[in-house]
């Protein structure tokens, strides 16, 4: 059974944004994360990343000082695990949905993420989210398993993948 379901492409493919409509659709309780993009004078300066509980951090931020970078990004690890691992956590024990957005380079600069996610992926629990496209081992490993579904986001297949994403959530109940 596919329980484990993750949109991957482009940046600006507009993952999250369908992740977030799917999630309205849903009967169910959800936990976990989003990010989102920091913006000044249109210009993209970090990522923000926010829970279901309004908690809400800097994720990364061309101003931070971090020995972690990802391309002009200070990354800030305490707030990926104080707000997205923690989250991700509580969504095991409380939700009958996980919100994953996203498994991506700078989500796995964070040992105790990949944990986490690792074991949410081992739950009888439904994930929806994002993962990067180029491959690592992680997420390789991540696109492999057998209850796991990736769907490639374009511009011109959005409608399509919500309706199979919807489809295969609702045939596949808890």
């Amino acid at each position: 059974m596919i329980k484990n379901i993750f949109l991957s492409g482009l940046p600006c493919a507009g993952k999250t944004s369908l992740i977030k409509e799917i999630v309205k659709e849903l009967q169910g309780k959800q936990g976990g994360f989003y990010t989102s993009e920091i913006k000044e004078k249109n210009k993209r300066i970090g990522f923000k990343i926010e829970n279901f509980n309004g908690k809400s951090g800097v994720l990364a931020h061309v101003d931070f000082k971090s020995p972690y970078k990802i391309s002009k990004y200070g990354i800030n690890l305490k707030d990926l695990d104080e707000i997205g691992t923690d989250s991700v956590v509580n969504a095991m024990r409380e939700s009958e949905f996980i919100v994953v957005d996203e498994i991506g380079k700078m989500e796995l600069l964070s040992p105790q993420f990949k944990k986490v996610i690792w074991n949410a992926l081992e739950t009888d629990k439904k994930i929806i989210g994002t993962i990067k496209l180029k491959h690592d081992y992680f997420t390789a490993e991540i696109k492999k398993r057998k209850d796991t579904r990736i769907f490639e986001l374009t511009k011109t297949n959005r409608e399509e993948v919500k309706r199979k994403i919807l489809k295969l959530l609702i045939e596949n109940p808890s």
